[in-house]
């Protein structure tokens, strides 16, 4: 058996180039980034706290503070984890309410 293949003198989606991606006369484009730098920055440095902060907290206290118990280690080293992660939450609600501070103090003052 043989097929017949259908041929349709529409385009398809992919081939449709209605979409002017070009700015207006009179308009500039926006390149600025979708994520603020300082944002980055921040989830860098907690990243690499969430890397280290552990990791050297458990080593650190491994033979110094815990005497070669590893569960004690351990377990410390999983509270220095959710410590991190705490941080960076209140990090980012603060970041947030500052924010919607900074918009309602424009938005009063343009009244």
């Amino acid at each position: 058996m043989t097929s017949r293949r259908i041929v349709s003198p529409e385009k398809g989606v992919l081939e449709k180039d209605d979409v002017d991606f070009k700015p207006k006369d009179g308009e500039k484009s926006n390149i600025a980034p979708a994520v603020p730098a300082h944002v980055i920055y921040k989830l860098l440095g907690f990243t690499l706290a969430m890397i280290a902060g552990p990791i050297g907290t458990y080593f650190v206290t491994l033979n110094l503070l815990f005497g070669g118990n590893t569960t004690y280690a351990g377990a410390l080293a999983a509270i220095m984890a959710n410590v991190v992660l705490v941080g960076y939450i209140i990090v980012a609600f603060k970041e947030d309410q500052s924010d919607a501070l900074e918009a309602a103090e424009k938005e009063r003052k343009g009244k």
